[in-house]
This record gives C-alpha cells, structure tokens and sequence, in this order.
C-alpha cells in the first residue's frame, strides 16, 4: 500500500510537470533559427544576435524613406511597445531591419527614431550590410521577401512583426500593418518569458 502511494505520487507529479510544459508553448510555433549576425545600430554601434542571446525580442524590416507601409509600421509597433511596458512586462528588445542599407546610415536611422516616442534603449534600428545580404537574410531567416527595383527609391517588403524567443529562434508572425494582434503578442510574449 506504501509503494502504490509513492508511485501514485510520483505519476502525479510527472503528468503536473508535463501538463505545465505543454501548457507554455506557443500554438503553431514556428521554430526558425535565426543565423548569427552582426550589423551596425543606430549609434554605429556592432549589435547582433549575440547582443540578444536570452531576451525576447520582437522584429520587423523597414526603410526611412517609405512612403507606404513603414510609417504605420512603426507606429503599431510602438504601441506595442507602450503597451507592453504598461503591462509591465519587461526584458523585450525591439529590432529593425533596414531594407535600404545603402540610405540608411547609422544618423539617419538615428534622426528617423527621434520622430517617434519610442524608448530607443530598448529598440535598435540595423544597418550596415549590402541590399543582397538584407534580402537573403530576410528570406532565409524571416522567410519574408525584401525587393529594390534598380529604378525605385521605394523597397517592396514584408510587414510582419516576428517574435523572437531567448535562444535566437522565430517563434510566431503576426501581422504589423493592419490590425495587429496586440494582445495576443503580448501574451505570447509573457508565456516564454
């Protein structure tokens, strides 16, 4: 009788532990591992994936001088981040690609973040690579297409947020642009913190 307790115990204590594992995971995780990489923030600063290793980070690509889909972009993830921060969830970083490296420099992504009431410690705005490197890296790791036309100024790209868990992996996309799912993010968000 003794041992059927301790045994009853231990099954119970195993399916627990089970049942709270499952219970963290995100629905329809994406699991796409994120290259290394080192680029150039807005200070002209090296910041990479290094940089990030162990926090949740949430990113998107964009250019400064977008006449469409950018502005609005960044708009709904700085209330994002607002939001969060009244949520009181802290410990999330915020990455933005540019897709038109050779405009943006490390002052004009600078002077493009002063437009806007983000908290810029926590939200780094890269630079620093070839427009084929930007393309590649964000079809090979965000699975999201980034195009220059040689006769355009305008870049076509996609406009998702990614969330990014503490180990460098993608693990969910929503949509940045129209009617993002704030609260859904935010509590992904909480549940692999």
């Amino acid at each position: 009788m003794k041992s059927f307790r301790i045994i009853s115990f231990f099954v119970l204590i195993s399916v627990i532990l089970l049942l709270t594992a499952c219970g963290s995971k995100l629905r329809d995780q994406l699991n796409w591992k994120l290259d290394n990489f080192s680029y150039t923030d807005q200070n002209g600063k090296a910041f990479g994936r290094d940089d990030l290793k162990g926090k949740v980070w949430v990113a998107d690509f964009i250019f400064t001088s977008c006449k469409t889909v950018c502005p609005p972009l960044i708009a709904n993830m700085e209330r994002l981040q607002r939001m969060l921060k009244d949520e009181g969830v802290q410990n999330v970083e915020f990455v933005s690609f540019s897709v038109d490296p050779t405009v943006d420099t490390p002052s004009k992504l600078k002077e493009f973040m002063s437009r806007y009431d983000m908290d810029e410690s926590k939200w780094h705005f890269l630079t620093g690579y070839s427009q084929e490197e930007v393309t590649e890296f964000a079809k090979k790791n965000f699975q999201t297409l980034v195009d220059k036309p040689q006769d355009s100024d305008q870049v076509t790209h996609g406009t998702s947020f990614y969330l990014v868990d503490q180990t460098g992996t993608v693990v969910k996309k929503y949509s940045g642009l129209s009617n993002p799912p704030y609260k859904d993010i935010v509590r992904d968000i909480k549940r692999i913190q």
